[in-house]
């Protein structure tokens, strides 16, 4: 892969991703994003320079790098440029640039936080061709996001260490005394995929009590099971392929392309439901490359690039005109296997971050036994 014009290799200040993707810190990332950002912009307005599309996504290297490729095979007069990292540090991000835009596109992320976007009018209205082949609920009012995926959420355990038939097959296993201390989390305040679980979790208990207090206290009980809260996914994974933990939460896509890496992690979709995750795409309002962002949105919910997404990345795509047969074996696996949780995902978009903040001051390290 050619180097990132973003996320430069080498660079002291950089944290190494486990599979190879820098990160930059948050001490650096505004003044070398700004710099990069800017010489893009004003050299994409000199005569014959390619157009810079400036992608703020959560979605890894894999499917970034790929469909950076395809896109720039297409558009040849594009540079797509993509910095990786969590879905809220994305809409932080977002929500800090908001006067000076420095992205043109929000690419991944549960739309709960979307939805959060929305409101803070971080986004603009666009309608792709595909729009109407997703489900109402994943498209947003005004058009100002679309879901191009779903995303399901897995129990993940330690092959080497953890045979299949003593895997967790529930959330409530999760909980059993023999995993405490080798349960590892991914952090939540910096994961969509993370705070769509435990919204889950409260959710669930205030439908069933009337009240966020059981899901709170279930969220404890794992607390006091759980060894680390982990900085980010992929550092996760080789922390359970260490067995430094044995169980943990993670999204299903992940877990994949790991496996295929040759990274020994099973997984389960848990018996009473897997929460699904709309993963969005959106144009950021005032984006100074508006009609290239928008471009890339139209391709990646086209019919070409969501059986490339599955094919090649583990997506299962958003699309529901897509015939079974046209997916690759994996995904009509996992249509015929997972059971979806029932989810009141309006909920969690307008209560999750005060829950978050609750459970970020009240529970985080105060765990308690049954």
């Amino acid at each position: 892969m050619r180097r990132n014009p973003i996320v430069e290799r080498g660079s002291r200040n950089a944290e190494q991703h486990p599979r190879g993707l820098f990160r930059v810190s948050r001490s650096t990332f505004r003044v070398s994003l700004f710099a990069a950002v800017s010489l893009a912009w004003l050299s994409g307005c000199s005569g014959g320079a390619r157009t810079p599309l400036v992608i703020y996504s959560p979605h890894g290297r894999d499917l970034l790098t790929l469909l950076e490729r395809r896109f720039e095979a297409l558009h040849p007069d594009v540079d797509v440029r993509w910095l990786d990292m969590g879905s809220q540090e994305v809409y932080d991000r977002l929500r800090s640039e908001r006067a000076n835009p420095q992205a043109d596109l929000w690419f991944g992320g549960p739309a709960t936080i979307f939805a959060r976007g929305a409101r803070d009018s971080l986004l603009e209205p666009f309608r792709p061709s595909w729009a109407g082949a997703i489900d109402p609920h994943g498209r947003a009012p005004g058009d100002l996001y679309f879901a191009a995926y779903e995303t399901p959420v897995v129990l993940v355990y330690a092959e080497q260490a953890v045979r299949p038939e003593e895997a967790p097959r529930d959330w409530d296993d999760l909980l059993d005394p023999r995993w405490r201390g080798k349960v590892l989390i991914r952090d939540p305040l910096a994961s969509g995929t993370m705070r769509a679980v435990w919204g889950m979790i409260i959710e669930r208990g205030l439908r069933a009590t009337g009240d966020t207090a059981a899901g709170f206290r279930w969220l404890r009980r794992l607390d006091a099971q759980t060894k680390e809260y982990v900085l980010n996914g992929p550092l996760l994974d080789q922390k359970i392929v260490r067995q430094e933990g044995l169980v943990t939460i993670w999204d299903l896509p992940d877990i994949l392309l790991t496996r295929r890496d040759g990274l020994r992690l099973g997984y389960v979709f848990p018996a009473s439901g897997t929460p699904v995750i709309e993963d969005a795409i959106g144009v950021v309002r005032g984006a100074r490359h508006r009609s290239v962002a928008q471009a890339f949105e139209e391709y990646v919910g086209g019919v070409e690039a969501q059986l490339l997404a599955a094919r090649e990345a583990y997506r299962l795509p958003g699309r529901l005109d897509l015939p079974l047969d046209s997916l690759p074996a994996w995904a009509r696996e996992v249509r015929r296997a997972m059971r979806v949780a029932d989810v009141d995902w309006d909920v969690l978009a307008e209560r999750g971050p005060d829950w978050m903040r609750y459970w970020d001051e009240r529970v985080r390290g105060r765990g308690e036994g049954s």
